[in-house]
């Protein structure tokens, strides 16, 4: 069975975040990760070199394969925050129709400027996310 590329690591995420080209996605970041922590009670933690992730869990394949990831994270990439949000989840389409500017892949939501959404459209749709 092959290895996950992406695993929980020990290494920081304030110099993870501290480290993140441009004051405004810098800010971004900071504020997601304030949000994503507040709303799961867990501080965040690094999964592989980029993806800072709250709320492991035990995740499961329709292979029956389980390993552990992350319930909810972030990755401020140049072209876009990544949101990784899961597939599915209450009021998903609802609250995307109200966010704001964004794009969507699988399980992924993509904002360019964390101040172009309505910030509580973004915190319920972290909320719903994250709700086990």
């Amino acid at each position: 069975m092959a290895t996950l590329k992406t695993t929980r690591t020990d290494a920081s995420v304030d110099e993870f975040l501290a480290a993140v080209p441009g004051e405004a996605r810098r800010a971004d970041a900071h504020t997601i990760r304030a949000l994503m922590a507040r709303v799961t009670g867990d501080p965040g933690a690094m999964w592989g070199a980029n993806i800072v992730g709250f709320g492991a869990t035990p995740l499961r394949y329709a292979s029956g394969r389980t390993v552990d990831w992350f319930r909810i994270g972030f990755s401020p990439r140049k072209a876009a925050t990544t949101l990784y949000l899961g597939d599915t989840f209450p009021r998903k389409d609802e609250l995307l129709a109200a966010l704001g500017p964004h794009t969507t892949g699988a399980s992924c939501v993509y904002v360019k400027r964390l101040d172009a959404v309505d910030p509580s459209v973004l915190e319920a749709l972290i909320t719903a996310a994250a709700a086990p």
